[in-house]
């Protein structure tokens, strides 16, 4: 069947990345780890980690995972991730999410050494994107931002909104789209009127986490949108579908790209980590942490 040109997959920007990170990888030799953290039962995690796991494998990077028990205490955590950091063997420290309850994620973030924070979640790594060093930056914003890149739209000028200002995606998308030229206008729950915005924007990048919040009225005729929302809606019948932030079957009339849930930004974020493994890799020779 012919894909629809409309969509905006992300599989081959993915496959794109990940070719270049091998292209280091194999002439780079042995340059560390990554780590994977999970702590208690979480089903879900078990995806990202696997895919995760497969993207390393593609580049040739060793990828430990390491399980928790639900009852590990904060101090706990904290004292394994130093060890972590002071580990020459561990190249970079991923925390899958969701945590318990009695786990400050923020704190555990923090104590990832921002040279070994490949998913850029540390404070400092989002700090960096103000001053638009986004070598570090948090993978899901850097996946949207390399997506939007992907049409051919020139970001010089570029009008974006952001719909969505969490710390971890919003914000710092919205900076890195900045450091590329565009003029974004964030929009959030105490935004009045999110269409007003929306509807003359070149590109619509959603991060809210609200099933088909964006409709085709809220979209220009040609514009390009980048859905990075994941929400399970549970049909009548009781079964369920991964559904984004946009109603995409219904916007797709009118957007000149979109991408799909899922298929869209997933892929590009695997991806994005494992380059930032590479960066991390670099910064560390620099820092004379490696030969």
């Amino acid at each position: 069947m012919k894909q629809d040109p409309r969509l905006l997959l992300g599989k081959p920007v993915q496959e794109r990345i990940l070719a270049e990170v091998r292209g280091i990888t194999n002439s780079a030799g042995r340059i560390g780890k990554l780590v994977s953290i999970s702590i208690g039962d979480v089903p879900e995690v078990a995806v990202y980690v696997r895919n995760q796991a497969r993207a390393a494998a593609a580049v040739d990077l060793p990828f430990d995972q390491e399980f928790w028990g639900g009852e590990v205490t904060q101090e706990e955590c904290k004292a394994r991730i130093q060890e972590m950091n002071d580990d020459p063997e561990v190249l970079g420290i991923i925390l899958q999410r969701p945590v318990p309850s009695h786990i400050n994620v923020r704190s555990l973030q923090s104590a990832i050494h921002p040279l070994k924070d490949v998913e850029g979640m540390n404070p400092a790594s989002i700090g960096n994107i103000v001053y638009n060093d986004v070598a570090m930056a948090p993978c899901t914003a850097a996946a949207a931002v390399e997506l939007v890149r992907a049409t051919g739209l020139n970001m010089e000028g570029l009008e974006v909104v952001m719909v969505g200002h969490s710390e971890i995606v919003g914000k710092p998308a919205a900076m890195m789209l900045m450091a590329e030229g565009a003029t974004v206008t964030v929009c959030h729950h105490l935004t009045r009127s999110v269409a007003m915005h929306s509807r003359r924007a070149d590109v619509i990048v959603v991060a809210v986490g609200k099933a088909h919040l964006i409709g085709p009225d809220m979209v220009k005729p040609g514009a390009a949108v980048i859905d990075i929302g994941i929400n399970q809606r549970v049909h009548p019948d009781g079964t369920t579908e991964i559904v984004g932030d946009v109603d995409t079957d219904a916007v797709k009339e009118v957007a000149g790209w979109i991408t799909p849930v899922p298929g869209g930004v997933g892929p590009v974020t695997v991806a994005i980590l494992m380059r930032n493994a590479i960066r991390a890799y670099e910064r560390q020779q620099a820092a004379g942490w490696r030969s």
